[in-house]
């Protein structure tokens, strides 16, 4: 076979070989169709159509996956070598090469332009003017954050203000605005139903801030 004329010899590596890609496959396609590892409860209307574009991309590079592992472990199993061929080389086959490159740049540019939909839909989209805003303060490591009271404002603060019972510096004695405000530390209280407006800033460093169930980051 490695000459291009004989049939090839199944070899013990080569099984071997295709058994473990066979194991990694079904591992895998157990992991997708089983979710033991997966998203947590989506808790934002707008979440469903980025789990959505997720599994299109997943399902697509999952099909790639499993036929080009496929193929691999097939091959390997199926024509070993005695250590006295020579293989043959082909240079090229413009036909295969084009439909390749066309079929996968048209899969690409579907799921990119399918990506910038969900983009464009969430992040040009104007904000509610009913939205709650919480402003929330970033640090090592955790986050604060801050809710406006009763009177709907968000009091002053002062780094010089901040110990260690007051992480965002809240001027609740200066500022009447602050009296009312509420805090939180690592954990963010939101209205059922209602849309939610966050202002990030930080302390220290440029943090990530990541809501999964909300699929925000």
């Amino acid at each position: 076979m490695a000459d291009g004329t004989g049939p090839g010899r199944i070899t013990l590596s080569g099984v071997l070989l295709a058994a473990l890609i066979l194991i990694l496959i079904i591992a895998s396609l157990y992991l997708f169709i089983a979710q033991p590892y997966w998203f947590p409860a989506l808790a934002s209307e707008h979440g469903g159509k980025i789990d959505s574009l997720f599994m299109a991309v997943l399902v697509v590079s999952g099909i790639a996956f499993v036929l080009v592992q496929g193929a691999l472990g097939f091959f390997v199993a199926r024509y070993g070598e005695n250590g006295r061929e020579r293989a043959a080389y082909w240079h090229d086959n413009p036909k295969a090469e084009a439909f390749l490159l066309i079929t996968t740049a048209v899969i690409l540019t579907i799921l990119v332009f399918m990506g910038q939909r969900v983009w464009a839909s969430i992040y040009f989209a104007d904000a509610p003017a009913n939205a709650t805003i919480i402003q929330v303060t970033g640090e090592q490591f955790f986050w604060n954050f801050q809710y406006a009271g009763a009177d709907a404002q968000f009091g002053r603060t002062d780094p010089k203000l901040i110990t260690s019972t007051n992480g965002i510096g809240l001027d609740r004695e200066g500022d009447p605005t602050a009296k009312d405000d509420v805090v939180s530390v690592g954990i963010m209280h939101v209205p059922l139903g209602k849309p939610v407006r966050v202002r990030l800033r930080s302390k220290d460093v440029i943090h990530s801030f990541f809501l999964p169930n909300f699929r925000i980051k």
